[in-house]
């Protein structure tokens, strides 16, 4: 067996196999453009090893676009997409003011938490909405 086409078979096994250990479907994909070029060089010998890498470099590349586009479009949505993302979790949810807002922030308490909030200069005690989220800084308004 050549040198070439065992390389080949070689960089195909190892980038699907590695794809196990690092999963993302990236790696199998530029494993499938090795398989490709693996059946190219054992069915036509004598092409250059640059015009072979070059040739997996494109495949690779084409190959991972049409996963981009066809497959991982595919992937089912989450039932929960807030699920990791807490701050988000609050927004549209009324609450009392911990702290008066003075100089456009002051604090609110949520569950068993503390959230800074911005917003216009109200007084503790007043009824606040979450309107929107900036990292984790809540933005209110009056209820």
């Amino acid at each position: 067996m050549r040198w070439d086409v065992t390389g080949w078979a070689v960089a195909a096994l190892l980038l699907i196999a590695a794809e196990t250990l690092a999963p993302g479907a990236f790696l199998l994909w530029m494993g499938f453009a090795a398989v490709a070029v693996f059946a190219v060089v054992l069915l036509v010998p004598g092409i250059p090893l640059l015009a072979q890498v070059a040739a997996f470099v494109v495949l690779s590349f084409i190959s991972i676009q049409v996963y981009r586009k066809w497959f991982r479009k595919a992937a089912r949505q989450s039932d929960q997409p807030l699920l990791n993302r807490r701050a988000e979790q609050n927004v549209g949810l009324v609450a009392p003011l911990d702290q008066p807002i003075v100089g456009g922030r002051g604090r609110i308490k949520l569950g068993d938490a503390f959230w800074v909030v911005e917003g216009p200069d109200l007084a503790a005690g007043t009824a606040v909405r979450v309107v929107a989220v900036n990292g984790m800084v809540l933005k209110v308004q009056e209820a």
